[in-house]
Protein backbone atom coordinates (compact mmCIF):
# COMPACT_ATOMS: atom_id res chain seq x y z
CA UNK A 1 0.00 0.00 0.00
CA UNK A 2 1.54 3.26 -0.74
CA UNK A 3 2.34 5.58 1.90
CA UNK A 4 -0.32 8.51 0.24
CA UNK A 5 -2.71 5.64 0.73
CA UNK A 6 -2.04 5.35 3.95
CA UNK A 7 -1.68 8.85 5.24
CA UNK A 8 -5.66 9.30 3.46
CA UNK A 9 -6.98 6.11 5.35
CA UNK A 10 -5.36 7.46 8.71
CA UNK A 11 -7.32 11.05 7.97
CA UNK A 12 -10.91 9.03 7.32
CA UNK A 13 -10.06 7.38 10.37
CA UNK A 14 -9.31 10.16 12.53
CA UNK A 15 -12.27 11.81 11.06
CA UNK A 16 -14.58 8.77 12.00
CA UNK A 17 -13.61 8.89 15.63
CA UNK A 18 -13.78 12.74 15.48
CA UNK A 19 -17.10 12.17 14.54
CA UNK A 20 -18.36 9.67 17.36
CA UNK A 21 -16.82 11.99 19.69
CA UNK A 22 -18.74 15.11 18.62
CA UNK A 23 -21.94 13.41 17.99
CA UNK A 24 -21.69 11.63 21.61
CA UNK A 25 -20.76 15.30 23.15
CA UNK A 26 -24.13 16.84 21.31
CA UNK A 27 -26.59 14.12 22.89
CA UNK A 28 -25.11 13.89 26.18
CA UNK A 29 -25.62 17.70 26.53
CA UNK A 30 -29.39 17.39 25.07
CA UNK A 31 -30.10 14.42 27.57
CA UNK A 32 -28.92 15.93 30.52
CA UNK A 33 -29.24 12.61 32.67
CA UNK A 34 -27.57 9.99 31.33
CA UNK A 35 -23.78 9.72 29.82
CA UNK A 36 -22.47 7.22 27.33
CA UNK A 37 -20.61 4.04 28.57
CA UNK A 38 -18.00 2.51 26.37
CA UNK A 39 -16.89 -0.64 24.95
CA UNK A 40 -13.29 -0.97 23.39
CA UNK A 41 -12.87 -4.21 21.63
CA UNK A 42 -10.57 -5.99 18.94
CA UNK A 43 -11.17 -8.39 16.80
CA UNK A 44 -9.22 -12.11 15.99
CA UNK A 45 -9.10 -11.58 12.65
CA UNK A 46 -7.91 -8.24 12.63
CA UNK A 47 -9.00 -4.43 14.03
CA UNK A 48 -11.38 -3.35 16.14
CA UNK A 49 -13.38 -1.00 17.78
CA UNK A 50 -15.74 1.05 20.22
CA UNK A 51 -19.34 0.92 21.01
CA UNK A 52 -20.46 3.86 23.01
CA UNK A 53 -24.05 3.31 24.10
CA UNK A 54 -26.49 5.48 26.15
CA UNK A 55 -29.23 3.77 28.79
CA UNK A 56 -32.29 4.98 30.42
CA UNK A 57 -31.70 8.55 29.46
CA UNK A 58 -34.15 11.53 29.90
CA UNK A 59 -35.07 11.69 26.45
CA UNK A 60 -32.69 8.85 24.95
CA UNK A 61 -34.41 5.83 25.77
CA UNK A 62 -31.19 3.72 23.75
CA UNK A 63 -28.74 5.90 21.86
CA UNK A 64 -25.52 3.75 20.40
CA UNK A 65 -22.56 5.21 18.70
CA UNK A 66 -19.60 2.98 17.03
CA UNK A 67 -16.46 3.36 15.54
CA UNK A 68 -14.85 -0.07 14.31
CA UNK A 69 -11.98 -0.46 12.05
CA UNK A 70 -11.66 -4.13 10.96
CA UNK A 71 -9.88 -6.45 8.65
CA UNK A 72 -10.36 -9.75 7.05
CA UNK A 73 -9.07 -12.26 4.61
CA UNK A 74 -12.62 -12.36 2.60
CA UNK A 75 -14.81 -9.44 2.15
CA UNK A 76 -18.36 -10.59 3.00
CA UNK A 77 -21.31 -11.17 0.41
CA UNK A 78 -23.20 -8.41 1.81
CA UNK A 79 -20.03 -6.18 1.19
CA UNK A 80 -19.36 -6.98 -2.52
CA UNK A 81 -23.23 -7.44 -3.53
CA UNK A 82 -22.64 -5.09 -6.17
CA UNK A 83 -19.40 -5.97 -7.07
CA UNK A 84 -19.35 -9.84 -6.90
CA UNK A 85 -16.10 -10.17 -8.81
CA UNK A 86 -14.21 -8.85 -5.57
CA UNK A 87 -15.85 -11.90 -3.18
CA UNK A 88 -12.34 -13.42 -2.75
CA UNK A 89 -10.35 -10.22 -1.85
CA UNK A 90 -9.31 -9.27 1.41
CA UNK A 91 -10.90 -6.55 3.07
CA UNK A 92 -10.63 -3.33 5.57
CA UNK A 93 -13.56 -1.69 6.55
CA UNK A 94 -13.98 0.96 9.13
CA UNK A 95 -17.35 3.06 9.67
CA UNK A 96 -19.08 5.27 12.46
CA UNK A 97 -22.70 3.96 12.73
CA UNK A 98 -25.51 5.59 15.36
CA UNK A 99 -29.34 4.33 16.05
CA UNK A 100 -31.05 6.48 18.55
CA UNK A 101 -34.12 5.60 20.21
CA UNK A 102 -36.02 8.18 22.03
CA UNK A 103 -38.66 7.83 25.01
CA UNK A 104 -40.90 9.68 23.68
CA UNK A 105 -43.08 8.73 20.54
CA UNK A 106 -43.27 12.27 19.61
CA UNK A 107 -39.46 12.35 18.67
CA UNK A 108 -38.50 10.04 15.76
CA UNK A 109 -36.07 7.57 15.70
CA UNK A 110 -32.92 8.14 14.22
CA UNK A 111 -29.84 5.92 12.36
CA UNK A 112 -26.85 7.39 10.02
CA UNK A 113 -23.75 6.07 9.18
CA UNK A 114 -20.56 7.05 7.19
CA UNK A 115 -18.46 3.67 6.06
CA UNK A 116 -15.25 3.37 3.98
CA UNK A 117 -14.02 -0.38 2.15
CA UNK A 118 -11.20 -1.03 0.93
CA UNK A 119 -10.54 -4.44 -1.41
CA UNK A 120 -7.45 -5.82 -2.03
CA UNK A 121 -5.85 -8.46 -3.70
CA UNK A 122 -2.30 -8.88 -4.79
CA UNK A 123 -1.59 -8.42 -8.47
CA UNK A 124 -4.47 -6.34 -8.76
CA UNK A 125 -5.44 -2.62 -8.33
CA UNK A 126 -6.95 -1.80 -4.90
CA UNK A 127 -10.65 -1.12 -5.11
CA UNK A 128 -12.08 1.47 -2.59
CA UNK A 129 -15.57 2.97 -1.99
CA UNK A 130 -17.26 5.35 0.42
CA UNK A 131 -21.07 4.33 1.75
CA UNK A 132 -23.66 5.59 4.25
CA UNK A 133 -26.24 8.05 5.09
CA UNK A 134 -28.77 9.23 7.02
CA UNK A 135 -32.70 8.40 7.67
CA UNK A 136 -36.09 9.22 9.61
CA UNK A 137 -38.13 6.73 11.60
CA UNK A 138 -41.54 8.84 13.19
CA UNK A 139 -43.90 7.66 15.05
CA UNK A 140 -46.00 10.53 14.50
CA UNK A 141 -46.13 12.97 11.66
CA UNK A 142 -44.80 15.95 11.29
CA UNK A 143 -44.55 17.40 8.17
CA UNK A 144 -42.12 20.78 9.40
CA UNK A 145 -39.94 17.94 11.10
CA UNK A 146 -40.03 16.02 7.51
CA UNK A 147 -39.44 19.14 5.70
CA UNK A 148 -36.46 20.33 7.85
CA UNK A 149 -34.57 16.93 7.62
CA UNK A 150 -34.72 16.70 4.01
CA UNK A 151 -33.63 20.57 3.29
CA UNK A 152 -30.59 19.68 5.81
CA UNK A 153 -30.15 16.42 3.60
CA UNK A 154 -30.09 18.43 0.64
CA UNK A 155 -27.41 21.18 1.73
CA UNK A 156 -24.88 18.01 2.45
CA UNK A 157 -25.41 16.74 -1.13
CA UNK A 158 -25.39 20.29 -3.06
CA UNK A 159 -21.83 21.24 -2.97
CA UNK A 160 -20.86 18.44 -4.42
CA UNK A 161 -23.78 18.29 -7.38
CA UNK A 162 -27.46 19.17 -7.76
CA UNK A 163 -27.88 15.84 -8.47
CA UNK A 164 -26.74 14.10 -5.98
CA UNK A 165 -30.09 14.92 -3.38
CA UNK A 166 -32.56 12.99 -5.74
CA UNK A 167 -30.27 10.45 -6.71
CA UNK A 168 -29.54 9.19 -2.82
CA UNK A 169 -33.06 10.21 -1.52
CA UNK A 170 -34.34 7.49 -4.20
CA UNK A 171 -31.96 5.20 -3.15
CA UNK A 172 -32.87 5.63 0.56
CA UNK A 173 -36.21 5.07 -0.05
CA UNK A 174 -35.75 2.26 -2.20
CA UNK A 175 -33.12 0.51 0.26
CA UNK A 176 -35.41 1.40 3.29
CA UNK A 177 -38.35 -0.31 2.21
CA UNK A 178 -39.94 -3.17 3.97
CA UNK A 179 -41.00 -5.89 1.08
CA UNK A 180 -43.15 -7.88 3.64
CA UNK A 181 -45.59 -4.61 4.76
CA UNK A 182 -45.26 -3.49 1.25
CA UNK A 183 -44.22 0.30 3.61
CA UNK A 184 -40.93 2.51 3.76
CA UNK A 185 -39.27 2.12 7.32
CA UNK A 186 -39.73 6.05 7.80
CA UNK A 187 -39.41 8.94 5.72
CA UNK A 188 -35.74 8.05 4.29
CA UNK A 189 -32.96 10.72 3.62
CA UNK A 190 -30.14 10.02 2.08
CA UNK A 191 -28.43 6.59 1.46
CA UNK A 192 -25.45 6.05 -0.91
CA UNK A 193 -22.83 3.10 -1.47
CA UNK A 194 -20.02 2.24 -4.26
CA UNK A 195 -19.13 5.94 -3.80
CA UNK A 196 -16.01 7.01 -5.36
CA UNK A 197 -16.58 7.94 -8.84
CA UNK A 198 -15.11 12.04 -7.97
CA UNK A 199 -11.92 10.63 -7.03
CA UNK A 200 -10.35 10.00 -3.34
CA UNK A 201 -10.29 13.14 -1.73
CA UNK A 202 -14.10 14.42 -3.43
CA UNK A 203 -15.50 11.18 -2.36
CA UNK A 204 -14.05 11.86 1.45
CA UNK A 205 -15.33 15.26 1.07
CA UNK A 206 -18.74 14.49 0.53
CA UNK A 207 -18.55 11.42 3.33
CA UNK A 208 -17.68 14.08 5.59
CA UNK A 209 -20.35 16.42 5.17
CA UNK A 210 -23.00 14.04 5.06
CA UNK A 211 -21.85 12.75 8.64
CA UNK A 212 -21.38 16.95 9.68
CA UNK A 213 -25.17 17.23 8.92
CA UNK A 214 -26.82 15.01 10.79
CA UNK A 215 -26.66 16.84 13.87
CA UNK A 216 -27.75 20.10 12.35
CA UNK A 217 -30.81 17.95 10.78
CA UNK A 218 -31.66 15.69 14.13
CA UNK A 219 -31.05 17.84 17.22
CA UNK A 220 -33.85 20.88 16.12
CA UNK A 221 -36.44 18.08 15.21
CA UNK A 222 -35.41 16.29 19.12
CA UNK A 223 -35.62 20.15 20.76
CA UNK A 224 -38.63 20.60 19.14
CA UNK A 225 -40.51 17.51 20.20
CA UNK A 226 -38.99 16.46 23.14
CA UNK A 227 -41.38 18.05 25.88
CA UNK A 228 -44.55 16.85 23.94
CA UNK A 229 -47.09 15.20 26.02
CA UNK A 230 -47.79 11.61 25.56
CA UNK A 231 -49.62 8.98 27.08
CA UNK A 232 -49.98 5.15 26.63
CA UNK A 233 -51.74 5.29 23.69
CA UNK A 234 -48.62 6.96 21.75
CA UNK A 235 -46.35 4.38 23.67
CA UNK A 236 -48.34 1.38 22.56
CA UNK A 237 -48.12 2.31 18.99
CA UNK A 238 -44.17 3.37 19.46
CA UNK A 239 -43.77 -0.09 20.72
CA UNK A 240 -45.71 -1.42 17.94
CA UNK A 241 -44.03 0.13 15.02
CA UNK A 242 -40.47 -0.32 16.86
CA UNK A 243 -41.31 -4.01 15.79
CA UNK A 244 -41.33 -2.67 12.13
CA UNK A 245 -37.43 -1.02 12.78
CA UNK A 246 -36.57 -4.93 14.17
CA UNK A 247 -38.37 -6.57 10.94
CA UNK A 248 -35.77 -4.46 8.93
CA UNK A 249 -32.90 -4.51 10.41
CA UNK A 250 -33.03 -8.50 10.63
CA UNK A 251 -34.42 -9.39 7.67
CA UNK A 252 -32.62 -6.71 5.12
CA UNK A 253 -30.05 -4.46 6.86
CA UNK A 254 -26.64 -4.65 4.95
CA UNK A 255 -24.74 -3.22 7.91
CA UNK A 256 -26.04 -6.43 9.94
CA UNK A 257 -25.40 -8.87 7.70
CA UNK A 258 -21.75 -7.44 6.86
CA UNK A 259 -21.46 -7.55 10.85
CA UNK A 260 -22.87 -11.11 11.14
CA UNK A 261 -21.39 -12.73 7.87
CA UNK A 262 -17.67 -11.19 8.96
CA UNK A 263 -17.58 -12.63 12.39
CA UNK A 264 -17.71 -9.11 13.86
CA UNK A 265 -18.97 -8.19 17.65
CA UNK A 266 -22.31 -9.51 18.32
CA UNK A 267 -23.05 -6.39 21.19
CA UNK A 268 -22.06 -3.95 18.68
CA UNK A 269 -23.89 -5.08 16.09
CA UNK A 270 -26.96 -5.61 17.49
CA UNK A 271 -27.05 -2.35 19.42
CA UNK A 272 -29.46 -0.76 16.41
CA UNK A 273 -32.27 -2.67 18.11
CA UNK A 274 -34.97 -1.13 20.27
CA UNK A 275 -34.55 -1.66 24.27
CA UNK A 276 -37.99 -2.87 23.54
CA UNK A 277 -40.95 -3.79 20.96
CA UNK A 278 -43.90 -5.35 20.27
CA UNK A 279 -45.89 -6.79 17.84
CA UNK A 280 -49.78 -7.45 17.39
CA UNK A 281 -51.86 -9.74 14.81
CA UNK A 282 -53.05 -7.76 12.27
CA UNK A 283 -53.27 -4.30 13.54
CA UNK A 284 -55.25 -1.45 11.91
CA UNK A 285 -55.39 1.77 12.91
CA UNK A 286 -58.01 3.81 13.38
CA UNK A 287 -59.71 5.86 10.31
CA UNK A 288 -58.66 9.52 10.50
CA UNK A 289 -56.56 8.90 13.49
CA UNK A 290 -53.09 10.34 13.38
CA UNK A 291 -51.81 6.36 13.47
CA UNK A 292 -53.49 6.37 10.25
CA UNK A 293 -51.98 9.25 8.93
CA UNK A 294 -48.62 8.21 9.55
CA UNK A 295 -48.84 4.81 7.59
CA UNK A 296 -50.84 7.27 4.62
CA UNK A 297 -48.91 9.81 4.15
CA UNK A 298 -45.70 9.00 5.65
CA UNK A 299 -44.70 5.47 5.33
CA UNK A 300 -44.65 5.63 1.63
CA UNK A 301 -41.90 7.93 -0.99
CA UNK A 302 -42.69 11.37 -0.96
CA UNK A 303 -41.10 14.66 -2.40
CA UNK A 304 -40.95 16.41 1.08
CA UNK A 305 -39.32 19.35 0.11
CA UNK A 306 -42.23 20.33 -2.51
CA UNK A 307 -44.26 21.42 0.63
CA UNK A 308 -41.49 24.27 0.78
CA UNK A 309 -42.56 25.49 -2.32
CA UNK A 310 -46.21 25.94 -2.12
Amino acid sequence: MEEATELNLTAVEDYLKGLQDRICAVLEKEDGWERFREDTWTREEGGGGRTRILDRGRYFEKAGVNFSHVRGERLPPSASVARPELKDRSFRAMGVSLVIHPKSPMIPTSHANIRFFQAVQEGKPDTWWFGGGLDLTPYYGFEEDAVHWHRTAKEACDPFGKELYPRFKKACDDYFHIKHRGETRGIGGLFFDDFNEPGFDRSFAFARNVGDHFIPAYLPIVQRRKNEPFGGRERDFQLYRRGRYVEFNLVYDRGTLFGLQSGGRIESILMSLPPMAKWAYNWQPKPGSPEETLQKDFLRPRDWLDLESK
